[in-house]
């Protein structure tokens, strides 16, 4: 289980953004460089229809395969006071051959991307991961250095952190305060919510990038 909130974010303001969670968080960002292919089930595999999404990390020099099924979302009246999105996760370590396993097992390619940005991972009341990228669709199948911008100009920032049944609340607290440090430079809220750019960005930026974040914020 996890909980998950998303925004976007001009691309001449990432450096602001990235100056601030430094601060914030105490860490350096780590560089991101995911292929991810998404996959889906067909009907002879069940009534209910599945997806998982097999990631290849390309930073390494080998590359590294993580697969990640995203069940459902929390509903009802706790979660819909909640400001952020609670639901079901479960992802494991897998070797280069998982693409040829789901093939065989009856999945099809459904849409592939690449994902290029950065990411910080820290503690702050929870284990808090922010990801910064910019999502890139391929011309040809599995073109990797040919990708070209979804949304030119625009990235997106995803938060998230592991939680579980008996701990979602408490999780979800942690994050929402520690996203209202981020609130002069971007909106997040749950996925699916169209939110857009905030007009307070640029001057955000500006302070940021002169004045710069030399201690953690606590």
């Amino acid at each position: 289980m996890e909980c998950v909130v998303q925004g976007i974010i001009e691309t001449k303001h990432v450096e602001a953004l990235e100056i601030l969670l430094l601060g914030l968080s105490g860490v350096h960002k780590e560089i991101l460089r995911t292929h991810e292919l998404c996959l889906k089930s067909v009907p002879n595999l069940g009534s209910v229809s599945s997806e998982v999404r097999l990631l290849c990390d390309l930073e390494h020099a080998e590359p590294t395969w993580t697969v990640r099924h995203i069940g459902g979302a929390m509903r009802g009246t706790v979660a819909e006071q909640l400001s952020v999105l609670v639901r079901t996760m479960v992802e494991s370590k897998v070797s280069k051959n998982a693409l040829r396993l789901f093939y065989a097992l009856g999945y099809k390619l459904d849409h592939e991307l690449l994902r290029v940005g950065s990411s910080f991972c820290f503690y702050r009341g929870a284990q808090i991961s922010v990801t910064v990228s910019s999502i890139n669709k391929m011309p040809k199948l599995h073109a990797t250095d040919e990708a070209l911008p979804v949304t030119p100009g625009i990235q997106l920032v995803e938060v998230t952190a592991p939680a579980s049944s008996d701990n979602y609340s408490e999780v979800a607290s942690a994050m929402s305060s520690f996203c209202e440090y981020l609130a002069p430079l971007l909106h997040l809220s749950k996925p699916g919510v169209s939110t857009g750019v905030i007009s307070s960005a640029a001057a955000a930026a500006s302070s940021l990038m002169s004045d710069g974040v030399s201690t953690a914020l606590w």
